[in-house]
Parts: structure tokens; sequence; C-alpha cells
């Protein structure tokens, strides 16, 4: 007599494609397994991420016990594969204990196969209070059936029930991937295969995976070993000092690589490797001068930003590189393979006269065309292996070669050309899904660029633009993220830029846009936010981190303020205390602004609707120092260039704080509206960094101010940036000067409020300064 109804009774009480899913067989289980089932919750909610294209609710629910079965058909290793991935994730998530069973019908958790599933990577979930069953057409199916399966079982309680549903899903978009610079820094292959595990939880299927570029060669060419015996290494600035290696590098190693592959197939991601030509090639050059254009050999390089090396567009530059993508090939069974193809600068190309003999040896009209015909060349080898070529979107300018695929990141506008030309196209663009892009402004956000691209922005993103006609969209095989490392030193860094945004890459990747919604998104997260924990992921918690806004003017005149939290997302419920006490959930809820007197510290943190806490709490002190003191963050652009990074010390340590924001084009910065009545003094922090920058073409956007000793000056101007000197000091020489440079001075400026500008006049071949801080003084110290 089976404990439960069978799954064909959940059949009669849900619609259409649903009844198709169910099976009249039954599921049975040891006697010492017969206790009822604890009542299930009516609607208990699911966090899964990314959101399903459709799910039905039915009555009942099933529990899933240790000692229960993962049955799959005989023979059927890819269904085994699956069933041993739950397996492992429901010992690890909740302690259960599946084994695995082969042929017939009784099992707790069955896979099928079933043909009816049109969608390739497409699968039907159903659970009743007979057992539950994932069916699909393809291994991919099957296996995304399970990750969904896990997202339920960890969705409710440890030893809860399992809701009846019905879930018949299948992705969006065929590509969806995340890119990994693994050159500027490297991750171990342990770190990898952590961020591997996680793509697939997400169903995330395409690691783009960065090896070469002007600071490295990571991967290793048996017929050429100079790529990694000279090109893996780089010395950097400050090398051996304050946290910085004596040298940085290194390369995986073939059988790594090999095993990074494989574990990424058995999760259904495919590793797609990127070798960058016919720019960044710094460090190929570095290793075989014969490579590049002028025969000299150059340093593996140690500068962010866009060299100016170039490959050698010559036949004898293509063999050697078709050798090189011999082994790569073999390395990689993607189907595609990144060519790179991006900011090649034509300085090296147009001063050579070899170069320039042979564009018109070619009949090539320029440059660009060149760049199209070395790429040609490559991209035409790998067709003739079975592969297809990916470039960015610089390779249009040139004409697109053959039936490359273009990847779009200067925007969107090179994926609508590139589609109109009936070329595929994947959706990269910056910074919209670029994640070394700042989640948040806070002061104590780690490094990166800015603008900021929230969680928010990141699930707001569309990757079909809207200039494409039916043809074109039919051109659009997806979007993906990446994670360049300049400002990621450690892998720390990467879950921090990584995660929970994937999340929202997942989710505008797989779901249906009529499926997606914002507050339902943030409504998921918390239970996700426990497996990162669970998982041992250091994500990132700036959309719920709170801001505690104060009135400033307020609190200096009288001694009391008006104090306001929020938080990025606007979600959750925000408790703080006033007390110097850590916030719990006793702790005050936050309803409306609340006034305080001085001084204060409050400090506030954000819970989730099921009392977990969504960050690490927040603190502000509110005193008379505080608030009149800027820190490196809350400084402005002067007018001009508003680039701006936020940045380490060193390029290479690996600790996620102190950060500096540096205005690269313009080093000026000003504190606007600067409240100065009773001020007679200044107390200035600067930091001195390395100037590892290449800027190519746009180094003349550099302000240079003149400077009337050797290593320049701090002027502090009011008012504007060529107003009245406040006053000014000599930067010293730094070759003898520490790195932290502190100025004290008098200054008699006009009472109320007035922009102070801070400009730097340094030479800009020398090093670069960053302000750590700025405090307005009662009185010089």
């Amino acid at each position: 007599m089976p404990r439960r109804p069978t799954l064909i009774r959940l059949a009669l009480v849900v619609a259409g494609s649903f009844v198709a899913a169910c099976s009249p067989t039954t599921a049975t289980r040891p006697a010492a397994s017969v206790a009822a089932p604890p009542p299930a919750p009516a609607v208990p909610p699911l966090s899964l991420i990314p959101q399903v294209a459709s799910l039905q609710r039915a009555p009942g629910s099933f529990v899933l016990r240790s000692g229960d079965t993962l049955g799959v058909p005989d023979g059927d290793r890819a269904a085994a594969g699956a069933a041993q991935w739950l397996a492992e994730r429901a010992r690890a998530s909740r302690g259960l204990a599946l084994p695995l069973a082969t042929g017939g019908d009784v099992a707790a958790v069955r896979f099928v196969r079933d043909g009816s599933v049109a969608a390739a990577e497409g699968y039907r979930l159903v659970i009743a209070p007979g057992g539950v069953q994932i069916r699909a057409r393809t291994d991919a199916g099957l296996f995304y059936g399970a990750v969904t399966l896990w997202q339920v079982l960890t969705s409710v309680p440890a030893g809860a029930p399992l809701p009846a549903l019905a879930i018949d899903d299948a992705p969006r978009f065929a590509w969806r991937g995340l890119m990994l610079d693994s050159v500027r820094h490297m991750q171990t292959p342990e770190e990898i295969r952590t961020l591997i595990e996680q793509m697939a939880e997400h169903k995330l299927n395409v690691l783009h995976w960065h090896l070469t570029d002007d600071q490295g060669w990571r991967i290793p060419i048996k017929r050429y070993p100079e790529l990694t015996r000279i090109g893996a290494w780089r010395i950097p600035p400050h090398a051996g000092h304050d946290g910085e290696p004596k040298r940085y590098g290194g390369f995986y190693t073939q059988a790594q690589i090999r095993a990074l592959v494989a574990y990424a197939a058995a999760r259904h991601i495919t590793v797609v490797p990127e070798i960058d030509l016919p720019g960044h090639a710094t460090a190929a050059v570095a290793s075989y001068p014969r490579l590049g254009v002028t025969g000299k050999r150059p340093k593996v390089s140690v500068d962010w930003g866009v060299n100016t090396t170039l490959y050698n567009p010559s036949p004898a530059t293509v063999r050697v590189m078709e050798h090189v993508l011999d082994e790569v090939m073999a390395l990689f069974p993607s189907h595609y393979i990144h060519l790179g193809g991006d900011e090649a600068v034509k300085d090296q190309w147009q001063a050579s006269p070899a170069v320039q003999a042979e564009r018109r040896r070619l009949g090539l009209a320029s440059d660009d065309a060149l760049q199209s015909w070395f790429m040609n060349q490559l991209g035409s080898y790998l067709g003739a292996h079975g592969r297809r070529m990916i470039g960015w979107d610089e390779i249009l300018e040139g004409g697109v070669p053959g039936d490359a695929v273009v990847m779009s990141w200067r925007g969107s506008k090179g994926a609508v050309e590139a589609a109109g030309k009936g070329h595929d196209v994947i959706l990269s663009p910056a910074p919209d899904l670029y994640f070394d892009q700042l989640q948040s402004d806070r002061a104590d956000e780690t490094t990166g660029r800015i603008p900021v691209k929230s969680l928010a922005d990141i699930y707001a993103f569309e990757p079909v633009p809207k200039q494409l006609d039916a043809a074109g969209v039919a051109h659009v095989l997806g979007a993906q993220a990446n994670v360049w490392t300049e400002h990621m030193p450690s892998f720390a860094h990467v879950e921090h830029a990584v995660f929970p945004r994937l999340d929202a890459l997942a989710e505008v990747d797989w779901t249906p846009v009529v499926r997606r919604d914002w507050h339902d998104f943030l409504a998921r997260l918390p239970a996700q936010l426990a497996r990162y924990r669970a998982a041992g992921i250091a994500y990132a918690d700036s959309a719920f981190a709170p801001d505690i806004a104060v009135d400033a003017d307020a609190a200096l005149a009288s001694g009391r303020t008006r104090v306001t939290l929020s938080n990025q997302a606007k979600y959750g419920t925000l408790r703080y205390t006033l007390d110097g006490s850590a916030p719990d959930a006793h702790a005050s809820v936050y309803t409306a602004p609340f006034e305080v007197g001085l001084p204060v510290t409050v400090r506030a943190a954000a819970y989730a609707a099921d009392g977990s806490v969504l960050g690490a709490p927040r603190s502000r002190v509110i005193d008379r120092v505080a608030l009149l003191t800027r820190g490196t963050t809350a400084l402005a652009n002067c007018p001009g260039n508003p680039f701006r990074l936020r940045v380490q010390p060193l390029p290479d340590v690996t600790s996620l704080s102190p950060v500096y924001e540096l205005p690269l084009f313009n080093r000026c910065q000003q504190w606007a509206d600067a409240p100065l009545d009773g001020i007679h003094g200044l107390h200035v922090v600067l930091q001195r960094l390395p100037n590892n920058y290449a800027l190519a073409h746009d180094a003349k956007l550099v302000v240079q101010r003149p400077h009337a000793t050797p290593f320049g000056e701090l002027v502090v101007h009011l008012d504007r940036c060529d107003g009245e000197v406040l006053n000014q000091w000599t930067l010293p020489d730094p070759s003898r000067a520490p790195r932290t440079l502190t100025f004290n001075a008098a200054i008699t400026p006009p009472p109320g409020r007035h922009t102070l500008c801070f400009a730097l006049t340094a030479p800009n071949d020398g090093p670069l300064y960053v302000f750590d801080r700025v405090q307005l003084l009662d009185a010089v110290r």
C-alpha cells in the first residue's frame, strides 16, 4: 500500500501541460520511513534564481528524507551525473543522503528522458505527494531540473516538506556567460572551480576565460615555452615593498586547464578561451620579440589600460599563432575561440615601413583592414578545424572576418551593426555589464571603476537592443558580464564584485521578460544569500547596507541633527541603535527621520521579512570633527573629465582596504560648499601611488598644471580652481619621501560656505597623488 498518492492524482488537479508531466508510477519507501509528514505551509516562499518560465502550485507536499533514492535510467551517464550533483548538494546543504538507483520506476526522485520537452536546455519538474520527477530531452535539461529542485529544497527549512508544484522551464538565451580575466590577476584552480560551481547553480553556461594580455601569458604552449617562462611574469611597481610581491605572475598547467574544462563540462558550462590579438600583445612579444613590430624585447607590462605593443601582421606571425591555436584547441573543445581584436592602437604599424609595405602588397586600404586580414587568417584556420571565432566589436572596423561572432562591449551599437550585417552577437557592454564597476558609491566599497553599476542596474539590463528588427533579434545569442581584474588582486575582490550581481545576470539571461520583476527578485534573495553564506561566498551586501544621512548644517550650528536611514535597494527593515551596540532583531525599527544630539554613533542594519540579516551593520560617528572631514570618496572631481577609479595603494596588494579615488585625467578635487565659519586651518593627507596607467592616445586628455618646483605643489584655491590661493605646499622628492604625506597650514577664508579646490601640479610623468582626507580645523594643529 503506497504511503502517498501517486503522481497521477496530482495530474487531476492541475492544468494542461502539467498532466503530460505526471506519471502513474507509485513511489514507495522502506517501512521505517512511514511517518506522516508535517503539514506544509500554504504557499512557502521559493527562492528560484533565475526565475522559472512557468510555475503552477498544487495541493499537497512531499518530504525528502535521507535514504530516499534518486532514480536514473539504465546506462544514462548524463542523468546519473545530474543525480550525483543533486545528491552532493543535498548532502552539503541539508545533510541528506540520497543514493542513486538505476532502472525501475521506484524512486523518490526520478530522472526521466522525455522527448516532448522541446527546448534544448528545457526541463519539467513535478513535485507531488507521491514523489518527484525531472523530465527533459537533453543532458543539460536534466541537470537544470536538478538545480531547480535543489533550489526548492533550500528555499524551505531543513526537514520541511517541499510544496507540490509543476515547473516548465527553458532559457531565454543560448549564451549565458561570465568572463574571468586571469591575466591582470590570477585565481587558483580551486577558486575558479568555486566560480564555476556558482555559475552552474545559476544556470549560466559559458565561462569566457581571458588568458593572454599585455600583463601576462597564462596558458602554456609546449611549442613556444618562452610564452610562460618569460611572458607569465612581471615586476610590479615597488616590488618587494609594502606588500608588493618581488615579481607577479604564473600560469596554469595544461593538466590544470584540462581538469577545469572537465569540471565545467560536468556542470554544462563551456569554457571559451581568449587569446588576445593583434593588440594586448606585450607579454607575447616580450617572450618572442620576432612576433612584434620593432624587433625589440619589451618588458611584460605593469601598466593597466591600453598598451601600444602589436603583433607583426606577417605570414610568419600567422604561422606561429596557428601553432598556438593548435594547442589551444587541443585543450578547449569549445566550438568558439575568442581572438580579442580590441584596443589595437595602430601606432607601431603606421610607423613601420615593413608593415606598411605588407599592407600595400595585400592590397589593403587601411590599417583597420590589415587587422581584419590578420584576424581572418586565424578565424579561417579555426573554421577549417570546426571552430568559430569571436571578437570584440572593434573587428567591425575593418570588416568582420568570415562568420565571426561579434561581442559588443562599447555599448550596444556594435551588436546592432553586426546583427544588421547578418553576424551573431553577444551583448557585453561597458559599463552596463562590467562587474569591475563599483556596486555602490559607499565609502566602505572596495576597488573598481566608476560609475556605479548596482544590483538594480544589472537586473534592469535588456540584452536585445530596441533598434533590431526580427531578423536582427535572431542573431542575439545572449549576454555576459565581464570580470576584469586590474583592480581585483584577490579572489575576495572577485567574489565581492560578482555576488550577488550574478543573480541579476542569471535572470537577465534565462528568464522570460514577462516573468522578470525586481521586487519579486528582492524577495527571493534572502534565501540565496543564505546559500552564499553556507558555501563560504564573500558576497557584497552593498545593495542592503544602510546609508546614514544627516543634516550637517543643523548639526554644526546647533549640536543636533536629523538622521535619515535608507539603502540602495530600498528593501528590508532597517533597525538601529544609538548606544554603540550592534543592532539586532530587537533594535529600534526605522520608520521616519529622527533627531539626535551630538556626539552620537548611529549603527544600523537591514533585515529581511524572515528575520535574517541582509548585510553587516554599518555605523556613522556624528560629531564636529567628522562633519568637518571629507574622505577620499567624498571629494568630487573638478570640472573637466569626470573619469575616476577607486584603487588600492599598490597594484598587487591583496587587502580590500584602504582604497583611494583617483581622478586620472584631471588631478584636482574639490569640496563644494565647505562650511568655513570659524575655520582657521587645514589638515590634508595625500597618498602617493605608482603611475602605472597606459593611456595611449588618451594621454592628451591629462591636464598638466604649471609647477614652480621640481616635483610640483598642492594648491588650495577658493571658490574656483583658478581662484584665490588660500595656501600651497611643495611636494617632496618621491624617491626620499614616505608614500603618505601630511600637510597642515593656517588659512583665513571668508565666512559662509565656499568651494575649496585642491589642485596638484605634479609632473604627469611622475607618481600620482590622491587624497586620503581633508579636514577643516578650528585652529592650526
